[in-house]
């Protein structure tokens, strides 16, 4: 419901929702009603019931008079010329700054709840568990709500959600208050230099996120749910080839733990005989994650005419990170930036050198695939540069080694009958006396890229030149994030040598 200035104040339940409440709260009465004797808590609590099944009551009498409005109405159309006029979305450009609670485009929308007022939450007498789950449940209808969100970026968010939210609910509280219309509209101005324009509601909202924001800093600004890369990348797929078969994963903390083992070892026992001892040796490998700066700087007069700033910042940000972390998942260091596959694999078994010096030969390519154990085969791909593709294809002129599985095509998209993927930081030159690491081979869900989520923008108003420190008439943006990334399995994998 709203007052007379569009603020919503009472009640945002569905009708069924204020049923199932309202039974709730009865249950509620008539249990405290039998006890004896009340704590001065149990007062309280009594009489917050009490009022709360009165408002939820009043809100239900008006949802049933809004469904027979509604009927009489739909009756009505055609008849006389009389015709009810539906609320229509504006422009594609407005609809970043659109509230998809306080205008809604249809009567029905109304009657669903607000997911992003957490004023709603009862906290008193509820374990923690039972308010995170509503968290979780709010958090997954903010994301069917959010706007300027397309279905596979609605996907993404529901899976992130779903798949990695800790106890604490933290990747929930983050979707909620990051995704909120009075936050996309707050975000969008702070990220235009319109700051002085925020209303209450978008003030609180930034409040909020900062209360909460997941990057151990109080500055800038969260990149709103729904426009954060992250979230983009795993909706949209990646330019850099190798998040698209490295396993993803979100962290919420400095560093991603998880567990890996071999296979159980069964065994053929006989009859009535004490089973032996198949378990499997269990290991913990920990990804840290490690910040990742980038910084765009803007005219004056660009930013005054640009359309819609904040997902122009959000692009412009996610194409930069994107040749970043290419290079870091091949090469990286593991030392302030995240492990690269080659980095992880060299110096380990995993290695496979070439039969000749210098030399990359089709029995190589063979070699390197069949050394990889047939567990890890069933699922492995290529990864390497466009170079060594277009050597192996030269191997094949006349189809008698059956590299590709077709030779027409501009570049197959499998070699030896696995996927190829593209990787322009491995080595595509041989380099005479030197290890060339040409080719990696394997199973590359043992390749973990974890991501915290909460890439957060600082909004620069006044760039200054280094001759005499006077104004250049250009702002910018100074954005950070944090990744990590290593093997968490070299076993899996097999690394051409030429070497």
């Amino acid at each position: 419901m709203a007052d007379d200035k569009g603020q919503t104040n009472g009640p945002t339940l569905t009708h069924s929702q204020s049923v199932n409440r309202l039974k709730e709260i009865t249950s509620e009465l008539e249990r405290l009603g039998e006890l004896d004797e009340l704590t001065p808590e149990d007062e309280t609590y009594f009489g917050e019931l009490r009022d709360e099944f009165k408002s939820v009551d009043k809100h239900r009498k008006k949802l049933e008079r809004d469904a027979e409005l509604a009927a009489v109405r739909s009756a009505s159309q055609g008849i006389g010329g009389f015709r009810i006029q539906r609320g229509a979305p504006g422009n594609s450009a407005d609809q970043g700054e659109r509230d998809a609670i306080l205008e809604p485009d249809s009567v029905e929308d109304r009657r669903f709840r607000n997911p992003w007022d957490l004023s709603e939450v009862r906290t008193f007498g509820r374990s923690r568990e039972s308010v995170n789950e509503e968290l979780r449940s709010r958090a997954l209808s903010a994301i069917e709500k959010m706007p300027s969100a397309n279905d596979k970026v609605r996907e993404a968010a529901t899976t992130i959600v779903e798949r990695f939210d800790d106890k604490d609910a933290t990747l929930a509280r983050l979707a909620l208050v990051a995704s909120s219309p009075a936050y996309l509209r707050a975000f969008a101005k702070a990220a235009t230099n319109r700051l002085h324009e925020l209303d209450d509601t978008e003030q609180r909202a930034l409040q909020a996120v900062r209360a909460m924001s997941l990057t151990d800093s109080a500055g800038g600004y969260l990149v709103p749910f729904q426009l954060d890369p992250t979230v983009i990348i795993t909706a949209n797929g990646s330019l850099n080839e190798i998040r698209r078969i490295a396993r993803q994963v979100v962290a919420t903390g400095d560093t991603w733990n998880g567990v890996s083992a071999g296979a159980v070892a069964w065994s053929w026992d006989a009859e009535a005989t004490q089973v032996s001892d198949d378990a499997p040796t269990f290991a913990q490998p920990s990804i840290p994650v490690y910040k990742a700066a980038g910084f765009v700087p803007v005219s004056i007069e660009a930013l005054q005419d640009m359309a819609n700033g904040a997902a122009e910042v959000a692009r412009l940000l996610s194409e930069g990170r994107e040749i970043l972390e290419a290079a870091a998942f091949v090469t990286g260091s593991g030392v302030g930036q995240p492990t690269g596959i080659v980095t992880a694999l060299t110096g380990t078994g995993s290695v496979v050198a070439s039969a000749g010096a210098d030399t990359l030969a089709v029995g190589d390519l063979y070699n390197v695939q069949g050394s990889l154990p047939a567990r890890y085969r069933a699922r492995a791909s290529w990864l390497a540069t466009n170079a060594f593709y277009n050597r192996a294809r030269q191997f094949d002129t006349a189809g008698g080694s059956s590299l590709w599985a077709q030779l027409g095509d501009d570049r197959p998209a499998n070699l030896l009958g696995k996927p190829i993927y593209e990787a322009e930081d491995m080595d595509g030159v041989i380099t005479a006396a030197a290890d060339n690491y040409m080719a990696v081979f394997g199973d590359f869900s043992n390749y973990v890229i974890a991501d915290r989520i909460g890439m957060t923008v600082e909004f620069i108003p006044h760039l200054f030149g280094t001759t005499n420190g006077r104004p250049t008439g250009q702002r910018g943006w100074y954005a950070y994030y944090r990744t990590g990334a290593d093997s968490v399995n070299d076993g899996a994998f097999r690394l051409l040598n030429v070497t």
